[in-house]
């Protein structure tokens, strides 16, 4: 993961939900991802109870669910990308669902099957120390923790000591998928923790999706996360995702 963020400026981070829109697409997307010029991919377990997520990636969660995912699938999934793909792979998801599976053993087949780190935004940072922050230190992944704009400095620099990797930082206090473009106000609060000085890169999420809003996160970060976005892209189960996914990685990408 350090490699990404010493190697390269404007990274870019796009989420794509596990099974989704058919079962086995997870490969394919990957792939094509990789070959466009995606930095980090980050693959999204759904869930049924999503609280961070707005409708468009609930949507293609429900839809997964229905085509039959299940944590292990995905990681025979991952299993399947990693004999082609190389970028690091975060496997975002919901702390209830690592409880499921039995938190040792989930990251243990994680790390097996070629994971770098985890987003798991409902996971608190004490249980974390307590639990958990021995195994995923001992197994070289990554943590990353999210940063919102109602986060208190002494929590961000908390959070950056504990966080490896990068820092999620969350552009307004809203779900994913807003349209807008970046506002003065999410301006003020990215430049004012560049000022933080903070150890780990920064990747701004939530509300990008275009071109625009991707270079300006960029400005402000070492690069930016686009889910819902890309979501909408490939949601046409019967479409060329070869040929959905190239213009649209382009059309985003600074040149």
């Amino acid at each position: 993961m350090k490699n990404v963020f010493k190697n390269k400026k404007n990274v870019l981070n796009i989420y794509v939900t596990a099974g989704y829109p058919k079962l086995n697409d997870t490969i394919l997307i990957s792939q094509e991802l990789e070959k466009n010029g995606v930095d980090i991919i980050e693959i999204g377990m759904p869930f049924s109870d999503p609280l961070a997520d707005g409708p468009t990636i609930q949507s293609s969660s429900q839809i997964a669910i229905k085509n039959g995912i299940t944590i292990d699938i995905i990681f025979q999934q991952i299993i399947e990308i990693r004999k082609t793909v190389t970028i690091p792979i975060i496997l975002m998801g919901y702390y209830n669902q690592v409880l499921q599976y039995g938190t040792d053993s989930f990251f243990k087949k994680a790390k097996k099957v070629g994971v770098n780190g985890f987003i798991i935004p409902d996971l608190p940072l004490d249980i974390y120390q307590k639990k958990h922050q021995k195994i995923v230190t001992e197994l070289n992944l990554n943590m990353i923790f999210l940063v919102t704009p109602q986060t208190s400095d002494n929590r961000i620099k908390t959070l950056d000591a504990v966080s490896n990797g990068f820092l999620y930082i969350v552009s307004s206090f809203a779900i994913t998928g807003s349209k807008k473009d970046i506002q003065k106000n999410q301006i003020s609060y990215f430049e004012h923790l560049k000022s933080l000085k903070l150890k780990n890169p920064k990747l701004i999420g939530f509300g990008i999706h275009n071109k625009a809003t991707y270079t300006t996160a960029c400005k402000y970060a070492e690069g930016a996360i686009i889910g819902s976005a890309f979501i909408k892209v490939i949601s046409n189960k019967n479409q060329d995702l070869k040929t959905s996914i190239k213009p649209f990685i382009e059309g985003i990408l600074i040149s």
